[in-house]
C-alpha cells in the first residue's frame, strides 16, 4: 500500500478516481510529458494509465505512486518502482510547469529518495533522465546524484543513468550531537 508522505509544502498520497482529470490534464501538458516515459501520448491512453493506477498497481501493489498537492491542489506525480533498465528502484516524478522554479520539485525528490532508503530500505535508488532536461539533471545533481552512464535510445538521443546511494549510519548522525 503506498504511504502517505509529507514535506514542508506538498502532500504525497494515493490517487484518487476524482483526481482523473487533473491527472490526465498534467500528462498532456506537452511541457511535462515531453520528459516522461516516452513522451506525449493521446488522452486516450493517459485515460488508460490513470485507470491502470487502481487496477495494476494499487490492485495489486506493484509500486508505489503518489498524486502530488499543495493546498488541496493536485499539481505533480511522483513514483519510485523497481526497473530492469537501471536494474534497481528509479524514481519519477513530475510537476506543472506553473510550479517549475519554486524548490517542489527538489521537495517531491527528496521525499521518495527518503521513502526509498527508510521505507523501502534501498542502499541505492536511480533516475533517467534526458540528456536536455537540465533543469531535471541539476536538481538531482543538488540533492546527491551522481551520472553513471548513458543510454543511447533507439531514436539517436541519450537518456543519463543518475543514482544516489544511502549515506552510512554514521555519516547521518548530526555532526553538532558529537
Amino acid at each position: 500500500m503506498t504511504p502517505v508522505l509529507r514535506t514542508e509544502r506538498l502532500l504525497l498520497d494515493p490517487y484518487t478516481p476524482e483526481d482523473e482529470e487533473a491527472f490526465v490534464a498534467l500528462f498532456q501538458d506537452t511541457r511535462v510529458s515531453r520528459w516522461m516515459g516516452d513522451g506525449p501520448a493521446i488522452e486516450a491512453e493517459d485515460r488508460a494509465l490513470f485507470g491502470r493506477v487502481f487496477t495494476k498497481v494499487y490492485a495489486e501493489d506493484l509500486f508505489d505512486v503518489w498524486a502530488v498537492r499543495r493546498d488541496g491542489r493536485l499539481l505533480g506525480h511522483a513514483e519510485i518502482k523497481r526497473t530492469d533498465e537501471v536494474d534497481g528502484h528509479e524514481i519519477i516524478y513530475a510537476l506543472a510547469p506553473e510550479a517549475w522554479g519554486s524548490g517542489l520539485g527538489t521537495e517531491i525528490a527528496e521525499a521518495i529518495v527518503a521513502y526509498g532508503f527508510t521505507g523501502l530500505g534501498l542502499t541505492e535508488v536511480h533516475a533517467t533522465v534526458a540528456a536536455p532536461n537540465t533543469a531535471s539533471l541539476a536538481l538531482l545533481t543538488r540533492i546527491g546524484f551522481a551520472h553513471v552512464r548513458d543510454v543511447r535510445e533507439e531514436d539517436g538521443s541519450t537518456t543519463h543513468v543518475l543514482t544516489r546511494h544511502r549515506e552510512p549510519a554514521a555519516a547521518r548522525r548530526d555532526p553538532r550531537a558529537m
